[in-house]
């Protein structure tokens, strides 16, 4: 699945930087997640590194959004070209 922000946000910005594919930006309110660009940091780390770094815990799995392991591996070598 790819993550989601909720309204829980505060708009810290310590989430942005550590994406490694840089799906999180600023969205009108708070920061937002573009899931065709979101892997959950497969192939790149263990865990997701936005997940880590949240001080209010406010990105969960997006529920609308499933994808396995392999899909997301596959997003991932389709947006890195490797």
């Amino acid at each position: 699945m790819a993550l989601m922000i909720t309204d829980e946000c505060i708009n810290c910005d310590v989430c942005e930087p550590e994406c490694p594919n840089e799906a999180i930006s600023p969205g009108d309110e708070i920061y937002v997640i573009d899931p065709n660009k979101c892997t959950e940091c497969v192939g790149h780390y263990d865990e997701p590194q936005c997940q880590q770094v949240c001080p209010v815990d406010c990105i969960p799995l997006d529920p609308e959004r499933p994808e396995s392991h392999e899909q997301l591996m596959e997003k991932y070598h389709r947006l890195t070209g490797n």
